[in-house]
């Protein structure tokens, strides 16, 4: 059995552009100081943002480039589970990407946190991966 962190969503955040996200984002993935604004930004884009592509584009880059030990990781994770429930699918990119966050987290949740693991939880869930 996993140990899994809690996961509340934030209260609705107004839509914000896309390059306001993407500037947020990649200000994140260079300065680790910004990664509470990254978190609220991807998260509200993942609930709220009617654009699956932008949004599975951002979850998947969030988890490719984001530092080992970053909770980014963790959260690109959980926000690709997100975007299989509320679009049901993913491109074979973000599947791949969800699958191998979940298993860094269960190998070493200092790397990937568990959030990656109730997000490929999800993906396999709203995907009908089972």
């Amino acid at each position: 059995m996993h140990s899994h962190l809690g996961f509340e969503d934030p209260p609705a955040l107004p839509h914000l552009p896309h390059e306001v996200v993407a500037q947020t984002l990649e200000r994140a993935l260079r300065d680790r100081s910004q990664e509470g604004e990254a978190a609220r930004v991807l998260v509200g884009s993942a609930l709220n943002d009617d654009d699956r592509e932008f949004v599975e584009r951002w979850s998947v880059q969030v988890g490719t480039r984001a530092v080992p030990g970053s909770p980014l990781l963790g959260l690109a994770g959980l926000c690709l589970g997100h975007t299989a429930r509320r679009f049901g699918h993913l491109s074979d990119e973000a599947l791949a990407l969800s699958e191998s966050l979940a298993a860094r987290a269960e190998a070493d949740p200092s790397d990937v946190d568990g959030r990656a693991l109730d997000g490929f939880d999800d993906v396999r869930s709203f995907l009908h991966l089972w």
